[in-house]
C-alpha cells in the first residue's frame, strides 16, 4: 500500500481521464454505445403560392387562377383559362386591309356592289378606272351585296376637281349603313353649309368635332366603326353607335345616333329592322370617286379559341 501521497495522486489522474474520455463520447456518440444521435431538424414545408401560377413546358409563367375577379365578366385578372384573340395579319399600310377583311372594291370591278331597284339587285353601273370608280349621275346609288351590322369601315374619296358649286351642291355623297344612318360626303374644304350637313357629320344630327377636309382632287379617306342598333321585338335596347377618323382625325367618338338620319321635319327615331343590312353610297349626281373599300365584322370579347 503506498503512501498517501501515491494514493491522491492516482485518484486525481483517474479523474482527468474520467474528464477526457467523456468529452470524446459526446463528440462521437457512435463510439461507445451511448446516447442516440440526435435527430436533424425538419426541413421547412414551402407554403403554395396564393396566386396560383401556371406555366407552359418551359417554367414560363401564361396565366393565374386566383388573382381577383373582373367585375362583369366570368374571369379574374390574368385568368389562364381566358380565350386568346384569334390571329391576323395586319395590311403592309395603315391603309391597306388586313387577312380578316372582306375587300368591296380593289381597284379592279364593282362585283361587290350593286343597284337595287324594285327589289331586284342589278349590275352596278357606275364608271371603274384607274383602280378607282366613280359616281355616274342619276344612275342611283350602290348598296353592297353582303350585309353587315357591326362593322369596320375602310373607304377612301375624292372630291370633283375642280370643285365646282356650293354648299350641298358640290361633291356630295353618303355612306349609309343599314340604309338608314348617313356619315356625308361633301366637298367640305372652304366650302360653307349647315354644320350638321358637312363632310363627316352624322348627317342631320352631330357635326364632326373638326374639319379636315383636303382639297378637291385629293384623296381623303374614313375610317368608321359603326355599331348597329339592337332590338327586343319593337323595342331598342341599344342605339346606334359611330366612330368616325376622317384623315387619320378623331371627328366622332362612339357617338350614339338618334336614329334614322334620313328625316328633316321629324325627330330622328328608330324603327326595328334585320340585325344585318347592306350598307350603301349615294348617287346625288356628283362624279365622287372612291377606292379601296374593305369591312371588317366586328365580334365581342373571349370568343371560343
Amino acid at each position: 500500500m503506498g503512501t498517501w501521497l501515491e494514493q491522491s495522486s492516482a485518484i486525481w489522474i483517474a479523474a482527468v481521464l474520467a474528464l477526457i474520455f467523456g468529452a470524446a463520447l459526446q463528440a462521437d456518440p457512435d463510439q461507445g454505445g451511448g446516447a442516440a444521435p440526435a435527430q436533424a431538424p425538419a426541413p421547412a414545408t414551402q407554403k403554395p403560392d396564393p396566386a396560383g401560377p401556371v406555366r407552359d413546358a418551359n417554367g414560363a409563367v401564361i396565366g393565374f387562377t386566383s388573382m381577383a375577379e373582373i367585375p362583369g365578366t366570368p374571369w379574374r385578372i390574368h385568368d389562364a383559362a381566358r380565350p386568346h384573340p384569334r390571329v391576323i395579319t395586319p395590311g403592309s399600310t395603315a391603309s391597306a386591309p388586313p387577312s380578316d377583311a372582306i375587300v368591296l372594291f380593289d381597284g379592279k370591278d364593282l362585283s361587290k356592289f350593286a343597284h337595287s331597284k324594285g327589289g331586284q339587285l342589278l349590275d352596278a353601273q357606275w364608271a371603274v378606272r384607274d383602280g378607282y370608280f366613280e359616281v355616274v349621275p342619276k344612275t342611283g346609288g350602290i348598296v353592297s351585296r353582303d350585309k353587315f351590322g357591326d362593322v369596320q369601315l375602310h373607304l377612301e374619296f375624292a372630291m370633283p376637281n375642280p370643285g365646282r358649286g356650293a354648299s350641298q351642291d358640290r361633291g356630295n355623297s353618303g355612306v349609309i349603313f343599314m340604309g338608314f344612318y348617313e356619315i356625308q360626303v361633301l366637298d367640305s374644304f372652304e366650302n360653307l353649309t349647315y354644320a350638321d350637313g358637312q363632310a363627316a357629320s352624322i348627317y342631320g344630327e352631330y357635326p364632326p368635332l373638326v374639319n379636315a377636309a383636303r382639297k378637291p382632287g385629293e384623296w381623303q379617306t374614313y375610317d368608321i366603326v359603326f355599331e348597329a342598333p339592337k332590338f327586343k321585338g319593337t323595342t331598342l335596347v341599344t342605339p346606334a353607335y359611330a366612330t368616325v377618323i376622317w384623315n387619320g382625325v378623331l371627328v366622332h367618338h362612339r357617338r350614339a345616333l338618334m336614329g334614322r338620319t334620313s328625316a328633316t321635319m321629324t325627330v330622328h327615331g328608330y324603327t326595328p329592322h334585320d340585325a344585318e343590312l347592306p350598307f350603301s353610297l349615294q348617287d346625288h349626281s356628283h362624279p365622287v370617286r372612291f377606292r379601296n373599300i374593305w369591312v371588317r365584322r366586328l365580334t365581342g370579347y373571349d370568343q371560343p379559341e
